[in-house]
């Protein structure tokens, strides 16, 4: 199902670009050749059902991961911003055995339980050589329910969880993401997302090759890369989380036409500040989308477009999903309330590997529990509001840290805010604010209090406001609540 999408896009055009990085360009033909070329090595290296992928987005990476995939194996790709312990944790609940890398980790993988090859040593120009010689080996016939990648959260709930994401929840994910955002062959993508995570995995490695589109990758984020790589290679699709935009946004003496080319602009992964959408529009004329997901999703669930846009909110469902709110017991809410977001459709994990119980949690009749809180509007777009696990309950009310930070948001002086709850004698918990202010502006505690007290509710008032120089983040880029809560990463 995905490898036989490599196969009929080389079929098509064996010559058109696929997939590029600063060091290597790979045509169809030449990514599908490599692709048969690792099937090889993996087939020879181990007989375990999965196989361990740590590199950066790369050639290289869709090369592998379309590799394992063409024999058959789950592929596990590994977060190398990980700690050692944490990655010790995934190579023993995956129950991998090998791992291909590139010496860049070395000193990392020599730390972990599990035997690592390097791509470097493998001698592919050899093995393609050889190759040229041979049959293209048939693609394997795998069932849709089958398990095609196990991707593993990064952590900021507590222990990373394996997602299990079979080959249907993956294609499914594509092709209606594909249909419901009218991609075609000649759009080409840039990918500044790690493939570690689902995001940047099905977004810009998937997606590309069951469109035959072509995609430069960036292995690591620099905001001047970035705009080097958007004149040279002249995408119309990008993809990036807030933090990202941002950091572009902060640029001087960007000219205002670089976007210019965008057909999309999409922006997820975490929430999207207004002040962030503000200056794309404003300095580039360009509507930043909002689209959400998750890893238990494949993970597009809701996706903004062109002309079907309402700044704030996260889109549409995408074609074969469904989406509805619910209260504690499971009740649908009706358009405009606040509830849990329930999604239903085929990009829906399979569960959490080795977790049956957690699984039996967040599942019910096919409907995943998301955790984060929502509306609809009478128009069909999605509204987050909240984590059910970040609300509090302040004096008996419920109050949503989302709604404080994007108050907070508005504020002239404030570039980023995260609020989290702390207990409290009388009123059970408060909350309390972090914020960063922008370059070259200040505000007072007094201040902002004050500017909330405008907007909010008394009892939604941050407690304490505390200006701080930067907010801890995982990974991917999302604030680690939990880490400004006092508890270990």
């Amino acid at each position: 199902m995905l490898v036989d999408a490599l196969v009929a896009s080389t079929n098509r055009s064996s010559s058109s670009p696929a997939v590029a990085d600063p060091r290597m360009r790979l045509s169809y033909g030449r990514l599908a050749t490599l692709a048969m070329v690792l099937r090889g090595v993996i087939v020879d290296q181990t007989r375990r059902d999965r196989v361990g992928i740590m590199l950066p987005a790369s050639a290289g990476f869709a090369a592998t991961v379309f590799g394992a995939l063409w024999c058959r194996k789950t592929a596990v790709p590994l977060n190398f911003l990980l700690s050692v312990a944490e990655l010790r944790k995934i190579v023993l609940d995956a129950e991998l055995d090998l791992i291909l890398s590139i010496h860049h980790f070395d000193e990392l993988l020599a730390q972990l339980p599990v035997r690592s090859l390097a791509l470097e040593d493998i001698g592919l120009k050899r093995k393609i050589l050889f190759s040229l010689l041979r049959r293209r080996p048939a693609t394997p016939d795998v069932r849709p329910d089958e398990l095609a990648v196990l991707l593993y959260t990064s952590g900021t709930d507590g222990d990373p969880k394996g997602v299990e994401l079979t080959y249907a929840n993956l294609r499914s994910n594509c092709d209606d993401c594909i249909a419901t955002a009218r991609m075609t062959p000649e759009h080409r993508f840039l990918n500044m997302l790690p493939p570690f995570h689902v995001f940047g995995l099905t977004a810009n490695v998937f997606v590309p090759v069951v469109l035959g589109a072509s995609v430069h990758c960036l292995p690591r984020f620099q905001p001047v890369a970035v705009v080097e790589a958007i004149a040279a290679e002249k995408p119309s699709i990008l993809m990036a989380i807030p933090s990202m935009y941002a950091a572009l946004l902060r640029m001087k003496t960007v000219p205002a036409d670089t976007y210019s080319g965008l057909y999309l602009a999409i922006s997820g992964g975490e929430p999207l500040p207004e002040s962030v959408a503000a200056g794309f529009r404003e300095r580039f004329g360009v509507e930043l989308l909002q689209g959400y997901g998750l890893s238990e999703t494949s993970p597009v669930v809701s996706l903004s477009l062109p002309d079907g846009n309402r700044p704030g909110a996260v889109g549409r469902p995408i074609r074969n999903i469904q989406i509805r709110i619910a209260d504690d017991l499971g009740r649908e809410l009706p358009p405009g309330s606040d509830g849990e977001i329930l999604v239903k459709g085929p990009g829906v994990m399979k569960g959490y590997h080795n977790r049956q119980y957690l699984t039996a949690q967040v599942m019910a009749d096919g409907w995943f529990r998301t955790g984060d809180i929502g509306r609809l509007d009478a128009e069909g777009f999605l509204w987050i509001t909240g984590r059910k696990k970040e609300m509090l309950i302040v004096g008996g009310e419920n109050v949503f840290p989302r709604e404080i930070e994007n108050v907070l948001l508005e504020h002239p002086a404030v570039a980023e805010a995260a609020v989290i709850g702390e207990p409290d004698p009388l009123r059970g918990e408060v909350p309390v604010a972090f914020v960063v202010c922008r370059e070259g502006a200040t505000a007072t505690e007094a201040d902002l209090r004050g500017f909330a007290r405008e907007h909010l509710a008394g009892h939604k008032v941050p407690r304490t406001i505390r200006i701080v120089p930067d907010l801890p983040r995982g990974p991917t880029g999302k604030v680690l609540k939990r880490s400004l809560r006092g508890e270990p990463r």
